[in-house]
């Protein structure tokens, strides 16, 4: 059965910023603040530590940084979806701006990851963008203009609504989250009250001058807007 993720939640992910041991230590601090603010991680790990981290911590949710839609058999330098699952994996992203997808190989791909229960985490540039790959129905959708990737600059509100609109108009069900640039707590906050499900930092965290201090930040702001809107709900 494919994991289940409450709203709103947090994303985060090391690239190839750390790596080895530091990885561990990474996803360790993520799981503590987790189980700290009781709010659902994504921690997207590198091949080489799934395991390893999906073994060491107990609230946040795994995924792979990508996979193709082979099956087993032949084949050396492709990334097997069932060795992922096998690795720990509780999803996948998919089409990062890093390692983008043609349409078709997107379509396989998610597909051979809902015949394995793996959660599907897709990356979209443009509103256009999103709205097509709202038509193959992933999970979770990241749409996040490349130009702001690790800019340090994030998207203005018009886009965050406007995009939230163009998807669930197509799929309610799909899960949206704003990542792209994002180097404060206040940010993960502003996101979230605007109307998005989660928020995600990978760069701006790890090149700060306290990673680990400012990953505990994002995640309580992640928990205070999921208080504020229940304020404003009641």
């Amino acid at each position: 059965m494919k994991i289940k993720i409450r709203t709103p939640f947090f994303e985060t992910t090391v690239k190839n910023y750390i790596f080895g041991d530091a990885v561990l230590d990474y996803a360790r601090a993520a799981d503590a603040a987790s189980k700290k603010y009781d709010v659902d991680v994504l921690f997207i790990a590198p091949y080489t530590e799934i395991r390893r981290v999906r073994e060491n911590t107990d609230r946040i949710f795994v995924l792979a940084p990508y996979m193709d839609f082979i099956k087993p058999g032949r084949g050396i330098a492709d990334v097997l979806p069932e060795a992922l699952k096998a690795a720990g994996a509780q999803g996948v992203v998919l089409n990062h701006s890093e390692r983008p997808m043609t349409l078709n190989a997107l379509r396989k791909t998610i597909d051979r990851a809902n015949k394995l229960d793996l959660l599907t985490f897709v990356c979209a540039d443009t509103i256009a963008e999103a709205q097509a790959l709202a038509l193959l129905h992933p999970d979770i959708l990241n749409p996040e203009p490349t130009e702001l990737i690790g800019s340090g600059q994030v998207s203005d509100m018009g886009y965050v609504k406007e995009v939230i609109r163009a998807v669930k108009s197509i799929d309610p069900s799909i899960l949206v989250e704003q990542a792209a640039g994002i180097t404060n707590a206040q940010q993960v906050y502003d996101f979230i009250m605007a109307g998005s499900e989660a928020a995600g930092s990978a760069s701006g965290i790890l090149t700060s001058s306290n990673p680990h201090a400012l990953l505990n930040e994002m995640i309580h702001a992640v928990s205070k807007a999921r208080e504020d809107l229940m304020k404003g709900q009641s």
